[in-house]
């Protein structure tokens, strides 16, 4: 028995299929989920020209059509499976190998971005079971980004060999400019990047522990960790996200800032939220501009963070006082009578300030903090445009930028994100 054989029994959908024996050196597997991509190959001419890692590679593209797929799209896909057989019969002694699941012949209903994700990953741990490789990596990335050339090496250096390091999140940058979209698009795409990346520094003000983007094209994690969490899901959107989730607590999950994706700006209504759906609605109404969270949010989980230790040291009976004491948007989300219940069962089944706060957080985790923003920004804080939140919260952490303008915004986040 290997060391996935009994989860791919009881999780894997589909048998074996990659027939096709995988490379001894294979030490990286890429994801890529395909659907409506006529301009496929652009992402292999991109892998084309990275930089050997030092090992074996595969890409397992994972076409597939949800049920509502229209006749154009449908069109598109099975054009990308030509143009991904035509492109292998032009490329010669590439350190990869590239595979086609056509997932319409595997299911031809149902299909969702998780399930095709799911589909390549439980696959790549099938091939690394064949292997005995249970550190084998598996990237995910979409078929409309591109790489920088040094992806594959900066994953296998970041990774391989360092049993410390499970999954991680890449650096990911959209392109702001250039001659493939229009302007608006660019503009907006902009815009949003500017709101991700003030989420992400907004939780880490606050001393939110796990500070990670969950961008779907941009992850990495080893087979073994990828078992142990469960496997991805099969979400319609946003499995990305929910995939991360799971990862975070079991620890090993970093941030890998050597390299970059390059996700595309398009306009898409494949997903029901994201980057696509996002882009189109800022498109079509730019006058409106991007509202995001209110910068006192964070300051209130910054205060809420910043008691966790003394409530360890607290007698049982001090903990309903110090309900009184919590900002006024937490309150409006806990109860006193919840905060008493969990505050004393986190304290009475730890032993010190470090497996309290590890607990404490697996209560007040990601969800329970979105929950917390969507609910404080109804009743209690009014949202901001994005470029003036992000400007409020590097004034909180001591930055002053130049620039009110949201690219120039995005440059300081993106420098900040890359320090780590």
């Amino acid at each position: 028995m290997g060391f996935a054989s009994a989860w791919l029994e009881r999780n894997a959908l589909f048998p074996r299929i990659i027939q096709e024996a995988p490379d001894q050196n294979t030490e990286i597997i890429v994801i890529v989920p395909a659907f409506d991509e006529a301009g496929i190959t652009s992402l292999l001419d991109s892998f084309a020209g990275c930089s050997h890692p030092g090992c074996r590679a595969e890409v397992i593209i994972v076409v597939n059509a949800p049920d509502n797929a229209r006749e154009e799209s449908l069109s598109n896909t099975l054009k990308s499976i030509s143009a991904i057989d035509s492109w292998k019969k032009t490329k010669r002694d590439l350190f990869f190998d590239v595979h086609i699941i056509d997932g319409l012949l595997l299911k031809p209903s149902g299909w969702s971005v998780g399930l095709a994700r799911k589909t390549g990953m439980d696959e790549a741990v099938r091939r690394y079971e064949l292997l005995g490789k249970h550190d084998g990596i598996i990237l995910n990335i979409d078929a409309d980004c591109t790489v920088k050339s040094n992806y594959f090496e900066a994953v296998f250096t970041g990774m391989a060999g360092r049993p410390d390091r499970r999954a991680c999140s890449l650096y990911f940058e959209h392109p702001l400019s250039g001659d493939d979209f229009p302007e608006a698009v660019y503009r907006s795409v902009t815009l949003y990047e500017l709101h991700m990346r003030y989420f992400v520094r907004g939780l880490s003000y606050a001393g939110f522990p796990y500070v990670h983007h969950t961008v779907g094209s941009a992850v990495a994690i080893k087979a073994s960790a990828y078992v142990k969490a469960g496997g991805m899901n099969r979400r319609k959107a946003g499995e990305d996200f929910w995939f991360i989730q799971k990862l975070l607590p079991a620890g090993g999950f970093f941030n890998l800032t050597s390299t970059t994706v390059y996700p595309s700006p398009r306009i898409s209504l494949r997903v029901p939220f994201g980057t696509g759906p996002v882009i189109s609605r800022l498109t079509e109404s730019p006058e409106t501009g991007l509202l995001s969270y209110n910068p006192e949010a964070f300051e209130e989980l910054r205060l809420l963070f910043l008691m966790i230790d003394g409530l360890y040291s607290e007698l049982p009976g001090e903990t309903d006082f110090r309900y009184a004491e919590l900002p006024p948007g937490i309150r409006l989300m806990i109860s006193s009578g919840e905060w008493a219940a969990r505050i004393n069962e986190i304290r009475n089944n730890t032993s010190g300030k470090d497996s309290f706060r590890k607990r404490f957080f697996g209560w007040f985790n990601m969800f329970r903090i979105v929950k917390y923003l969507n609910a404080v920004h109804v009743s209690f804080f009014d949202k901001k445009p994005v470029e003036e939140g992000a400007s409020g919260l590097l004034k909180k952490m001591g930055i002053y930028p130049d620039t009110a303008d949201p690219a120039g915004l995005l440059h300081c986040f993106r420098l900040i994100d890359q320090k780590g």
